[in-house]
């Protein structure tokens, strides 16, 4: 058949070179660090969240940028198709809450095995600590690379698969955007995505490590406007707040950062005020002579209280029997909106995705192939498609990898 590049060992290219090998072609996978998977390993806290059990419309409905683009990619490979794929390769997997999928064994390494298994099946020739220096274009094809040692290797068609610039640690370094760049695709502004974010209130420090688990959070923009809602975790941390809901968060304010937004966490969702008050009312009466800081233990977190106490300006030793009940009103307020200020991201250093990347009008979607170089593809976070989190923005990578795969040279 022929001679098919793929730079880049992550889920998109391996998925790409497992692909194209199937098909007969001779396949290389360049890979700039000295494992493959090196992302994937440290995804879903090291337990790896492969995709999402839902159909291809579930998918779309989770892609907040150019979910369009996706739809042939999803209808070549789905997140069911997926799970099968895994499965006749031997990793056993499970569904979680929010149709969340893990391997059983929860560790990220066994996807990763399976992934190489799928490549040694298929005869992919793995190329390890090899980085690429430049995709070669002769007569508008994709004619080889140029590795950053100098050598020159042939090809009749290459698939870029290079990732964004999230988690650098792992090689993601923008390769991929340089490379597109160079043979005249435009590469969109990019940020840090699913990210924790910052927040300038220092009480966040004293709360770091505490988890908060069924609240509802709202971010509201410099302009007061409601842009993002949510129920479910979250987390903070030294320098601000972190977890699922705080990181589908940052996706809606990234575009609008550094101006401030204001963060409303209700601890109490469950309840409406008038409820959370009467609740209030017969919490106070069980403790109504003990001091006000040892009364809130059946309705807040014992690393939390000290901080609402602060906040709500109610002094820590005053006897529950005295407080008035605009004191009382100032505590259910906190309760249900206990107020952030956000200020900015914790980084790329920190963040699950890159939004942004190589524009989607420039690539075809039934193909991955560039617009202007036949023979090129492009798979994976190098492309401007993102999603939230929940295993999302792997199926992304796998569905495109895949596609890019077996559409390569298809003609032949």
């Amino acid at each position: 058949m022929a001679k098919i590049i793929v730079v880049g060992g992550g889920a998109a290219g391996m998925l790409a070179a497992g692909r194209a090998a199937s098909r007969g072609h001779e396949v290389h996978l360049y890979e700039k660090n000295n494992r493959l998977g090196k992302k994937i390993l440290i995804t879903g806290k090291g337990r790896c969240n492969i995709t999402n059990d839902s159909d291809v419309e579930g998918l779309l409905e989770n892609i907040p940028c150019n979910p369009y683009f996706m739809y042939s990619a999803f209808y070549h490979l789905d997140s069911f198709q997926m799970q099968e794929m895994l499965k006749d390769l031997g990793l056993e997997i499970k569904v979680e809450r929010g149709r969340r999928v893990f391997p059983v064994s929860d560790k990220a390494i066994d996807v990763v095995f399976a992934l190489e298994r799928y490549m040694i099946q298929n005869k992919v020739k793995q190329h390890l600590d090899t980085p690429v220096s430049e995709v070669l274009v002769a007569d508008g094809k994709a004619v080889g690379v140029k590795l950053k040692k100098g050598t020159i290797v042939d090809a009749d068609g290459v698939i870029v698969c290079t990732g964004g610039l999230s988690y650098p640690g792992t090689g993601s370094t923008g390769d991929g955007y340089t490379f597109a760049k160079a043979v005249g695709h435009k590469v969109t502004k990019l940020y840090p995505s699913l990210v924790p974010l910052k927040a300038s209130e220092e009480w966040c420090s004293a709360l770091m490590g505490l988890s908060l688990r069924n609240i509802e959070i709202k971010v509201k923009n410099p302009k007061g406007k409601v842009v993002f809602s949510e129920f479910g975790e979250m987390l903070f941390t030294h320098y601000g707040v972190s977890g699922p809901v705080i990181l589908s968060a940052s996706r809606h304010i990234l575009y609008d950062l550094p101006a401030e937004h204001k963060l409303l966490i209700d601890l109490k969702p469950a309840m409406d005020e008038k409820k959370l008050d009467t609740r209030l009312l017969r919490d106070f009466e069980k403790y109504a002579n003990k001091d006000f800081i040892n009364a809130l233990g059946d309705l807040l977190p014992q690393k939390l209280i000290p901080v609402m106490v602060y906040l709500c300006d109610i002094p820590a030793d005053k006897k529950v029997n005295s407080i008035t009940k605009e004191e009382r009103k100032r505590l259910l307020t906190l309760m249900k909106a206990l107020p952030l200020t956000i200020t900015g991201t914790a980084g790329y250093n920190e963040a699950v995705v890159t939004a942004g990347g190589i524009c989607v009008d420039e690539i075809d979607p039934s193909t991955m192939e560039s617009k202007f170089v036949k023979n090129l593809h492009f798979a994976g976070e190098v492309l401007d498609v993102d999603a939230y989190t929940g295993g999302f923005n792997l199926q992304i990578a796998f569905s495109t990898g895949y596609t890019a795969g077996e559409q390569i040279l298809s003609d032949l």
